[in-house]
């Protein structure tokens, strides 16, 4: 996580209890795996995902770094859209 400065601020204060858990805003998730915030559809997140975890695979010449953040950014969408199905089910 970034530190916001000497006063030992996070740079997620005030924003969602997901992104503050795992560093990473919906709005960054999505533009790594290119899928729109508004369309989350889980087979096109797996589709996006798939695709660029191979073309980042180190031994293919990638990028570990870029590779994990790909990671992780399924792993926020994913997140949100477990917790957008239990808010379902409790209504």
């Amino acid at each position: 996580m970034v530190d916001a400065g000497k006063n030992g601020g996070s740079a997620f204060r005030g924003a969602d209890a997901l992104s503050r858990q795992t560093g990473m805003t919906m709005e960054e998730a999505c533009q790594i795996l290119n899928i729109k915030k508004n369309d989350l559809n889980p087979e096109q997140v797996t589709r996006n995902y798939e695709h660029l975890f191979k073309v980042n695979d180190t031994s293919a010449g990638g990028s570990f770094y870029l590779q994990s953040k790909v990671v992780r950014a399924k792993e926020r969408i994913e997140l949100e859209l477990a917790e957008k199905d239990s808010s379902k089910e409790k209504s």
